[in-house]
């Protein structure tokens, strides 16, 4: 990825003004959304100066940036945290797993000021798509090397396209569940199926190994 628009403070004040710009930003943007957002809203809710602002960000879409990448490493966090439970558990746990793995990113939405706006910009934005490509791209490399240690007789370019294709429907259920108007369980329930299918490779299946012999 490019180097971000925006700079890391390194001194604890420095640091403690650059979050208070990122959670006004974030409860603002929730409030008004992304066209209606400015520099001069959020340094009025952050009670901070527009030179101590320029400081960090160069713009708006710097600090949306800024966001989403806070937005998407406490999403891998929670990813890492639940490979390292379940990675080594076998394929079966595995797929009985990822519908929890999908509720802890719902809760981490679901706890994220703006998260919707957040996601919505990662989609809209030209200069956030990156985000959102190596985002995707980096959990799907991490899930196809962990099913690759049971799935080694399947090719790992159908694994990985799968998995890619799982996690963009994961986000956009995340998305869905934001927005309120569905079921939760029932999206989860439709979800576990989906996943279940998807990794299913009959094509691809182990012989059965003999019955031994009386």
């Amino acid at each position: 990825m490019e180097k971000p628009p925006y700079r890391r403070p390194v001194q604890e004040r420095s640091r403690r003004t650059f979050n208070v710009l990122l959670d006004a930003a974030a409860h603002l943007l929730g409030e008004v959304g992304i066209e209606r957002i400015s520099t001069n809203l959020i340094c009025e809710r952050a009670e901070v100066t527009p030179p101590a602002f320029y400081r960090y960000f160069d713009d708006k879409y710097a600090i949306l940036h800024a966001l989403a990448e806070r937005f998407m490493e406490r999403q891998n966090v929670a990813l890492q945290a639940w490979l390292d439970a379940y990675g080594g558990a076998g394929i079966d746990v595995i797929e009985g797993k990822v519908v929890e793995l999908i509720r802890t990113m719902h809760e981490i939405t679901k706890n994220e000021p703006g998260a919707v706006w957040i996601m919505r910009a990662l989609r809209a934005v030209p200069n956030l798509t990156p985000i959102r490509h190596f985002s995707h791209n980096y959990v799907s490399q991490m899930m196809t090397d962990i099913y690759m240690q049971y799935l080694s007789h399947v090719p790992r370019d159908l694994v990985l396209r799968r998995t890619r294709i799982s996690v963009e429907i994961a986000y956009s259920l995340d998305e869905m569940l934001k927005e309120g108007e569905m079921d939760p369980e029932a999206l989860f329930a439709d979800a576990e199926h989906v996943f279940r299918a998807m990794f299913h490779y009959p094509e691809y299946a182990l012989p059965a190994e003999p019955a031994a012999s009386a």
